[in-house]
């Protein structure tokens, strides 16, 4: 208990810290303003038994009472307030710290850790770190220091029954430890289940059009409903292995009450306590079956508490990407390759490949599929960190860059955009948040994008679904293309962004992408010839490899893949139904 208490305190920042140990202060207070009812009920008792009540006893009871009442209220009043802020301040500071760190993740860790993974550590358990450690903290500090106060109690009446209470207490906690470890296994397939259920759910989210379309919905329903079953499997079974132990930790609780009242009748009968002191071990024993069912009903939910921190921990301790470079502008944007290497999962994708891309030139990349053109973008741009060799702007390694500086010179254009749950004005300020909205209107008209936001119903005020759901591919490219633009950084990466679109948006898209690379240095990525024949340089990569280099004429002179390329793509279009 004291190391998940110990690992939970770690885990917050200073500030929830501090509130959680004055919260823990307080608990100790209200224990002893709840252990006051002991003596406002032995002053009234000692003069009842004396034959001598008068109405000063009396009202000199019933003032402790009511102190101890309302000095309990109002510190578990603050002591809660406290700990609700430190335990929702805890989940909502970690999320952010996630949130932050995932930024300067290599992207091989979203590739090898799946989506509903990270999306249940930063919804389903730090909302449950939130609730429960909350819970936790507040019932077993109070419950703790309420058994605490109460044993001081008996040993200051009779030394025999707190030397009974101690021994009853180690039984007690024998039972908690054992049901503890029963809980550690049981949480751990409860919380792996919470992120399985995420997984599934965003799995047939996603992928609902397919689902549809290939008429796998029974066998995709199957999916889902068996994570939701194994999910209430994992939660039921929790509380089933927990309530023998909890029922029997509960039954000692009673039982060291009852115990506590025996002993003092026995002592009572036998002549070695008075009638007062039997009369307040009674009042005790209930106190105590109080104090120790509060402690003991919610430390079984310590092992959750753990598994939680844990699971937060795991993603916060995957090393990060060096980010803390110097924070400067490069001299040239000119980007070159020496000699690099770059590997995923045991698998060589790029095998000693150089290359230079001068500034304020166009390089088309193109390849057969798998040959390592993403990667090789991602390497240039720094999503990965290479195994070997150099990459440098500007002549300078971008390792020696802080995260920061580099990203300011770089805009990307994906084939799959994603656009954010918000207006269309926010999606396209996106990296430029405090960009007038003058801005805003130039860039979507050169993005070729102003006249379809003008026909919505709120032009750019209208609010589209995540991914840019609402709108047709199209249309999310040339948001995207208007995102770039609002960006203004001097090298722009187009990967694939012509791919998906039909030819009633090609004309404009191109028209876009024209208005944004204006003076630029450009990476693209295309398997259409009319996007890559005009490039300066064409790399054409295979299995990794550097093996052509030229521009299209040139390497349209010489034998080789590329040539091979163009007049597949030739023999394509020449083919007529």
């Amino acid at each position: 208990m004291y190391q998940t208490f110990k690992r939970f305190f770690a885990f917050c920042n200073d500030e929830n810290r501090r509130k959680f140990y004055r919260s823990i202060v307080l608990g100790v207070f209200s224990a002893l303003f709840g252990a006051l009812k002991i003596p406002a009920v032995g002053v009234l008792l000692q003069d009842i038994l004396a034959g001598s009540l008068t109405m000063t006893t009396i009202w000199t009871s019933f003032g402790i009472m009511l102190v101890s009442i309302l000095g309990a209220s109002l510190i578990n009043y603050r002591a809660t307030i406290l700990q609700t802020e430190a335990g929702y301040g805890t989940a909502a500071d970690k999320r952010m710290e996630i949130a932050e760190h995932m930024r300067y993740l290599p992207m091989g860790y979203f590739n090898a850790n799946s989506l509903g993974k990270i999306t249940s550590v930063t919804t389903n358990t730090m909302e449950n770190l939130a609730d429960v450690g909350t819970m936790v903290v507040m019932f077993v500090t109070s419950g703790m220091f309420l058994t605490g106060a109460v044993t001081l109690m008996l040993f200051l009446f009779d030394w025999r029954m707190g030397l009974l209470l101690v021994c009853g207490l180690l039984i007690y906690l024998s039972i908690n430890l054992w049901m503890q470890r029963k809980s550690e296994a049981c949480s751990k397939e409860k919380v792996q289940s919470d992120s399985k259920l995420v997984e599934k759910v965003i799995e047939y989210i996603r992928g609902i059009a397919e689902v549809k379309s290939y008429h796998l919905s029974g066998r995709y329903n199957q999916k889902l409903e068996a994570a939701i079953e194994q999910n209430a499997s994992a939660n039921t079974h929790l509380e089933l292995t927990l309530i023998p132990y909890m029922t029997l930790q509960n039954f000692a609780a009673k039982m060291i009450g009852t115990g506590i009242a025996l002993a003092a009748l026995y002592f009572y009968t036998g002549g070695s306590m008075t009638l007062l002191h039997c009369i307040m071990m009674l009042v005790c024993s209930f106190l105590l079956m109080e104090g120790l069912e509060k402690a003991g009903t919610y430390s079984a939910l310590l092992r959750i508490v753990d598994l939680c921190v844990a699971q937060a921990n795991e993603i916060l301790a995957v090393p990060a990407m060096e980010i803390d470079g110097a924070d400067v502008s490069p001299d040239s944007f000119t980007l070159e390759a020496r000699h690099i290497d770059f590997s995923y999962e045991n698998k060589k994708i790029i095998r000693d490949l150089s290359v230079t891309i001068p500034q304020n030139t166009t390089t088309a990349i193109v390849g057969p599929s798998g040959s390592g053109k993403t990667t090789l973008c991602h390497l240039l741009s720094r999503f990965w960190d290479v195994d070997s060799g150099v990459v440098t702007l500007g002549g300078r390694d971008i390792r020696t860059y802080s995260m920061d500086a580099l990203m300011r010179n770089f805009s990307f254009v994906f084939q799959n955009v994603y656009l954010f749950r918000d207006t269309i004005a926010n999606n396209i300020r996106f990296g430029t948040p405090d960009a007038p909205m003058e801005a805003v209107i130039a860039a979507a008209k050169q993005a070729q994008c102003h006249d379809f936001i003008m026909a919505l119903p709120n032009g750019y005020e209208t609010m589209i679904g995540e991914s840019g759901s609402s709108l047709s591919g199209g249309e999310r490219q040339r948001l995207s293309i208007a995102r770039a633009i609002m960006k203004d950084a001097p090298i722009i990466v187009l990967d694939e962004a012509t791919a998906n679109v039909d030819p009633e948006n090609e004309r404009e898209l191109l028209l876009a992408i024209e208005a944004l690379t204006q003076k630029k240095t450009i990476i693209m990525i295309a398997h259409r010839l009319k996007t890559v024949q005009n490039a300066d340089q064409i790399l054409v990569l295979d299995a990794g490899q550097l093996v052509q280099q030229g521009t299209h004429r040139e390497l349209m002179a010489q034998e080789g893949l590329y040539r091979r390329f163009v007049d597949a793509r030739a023999s394509a279009v020449d083919w007529k139904l």
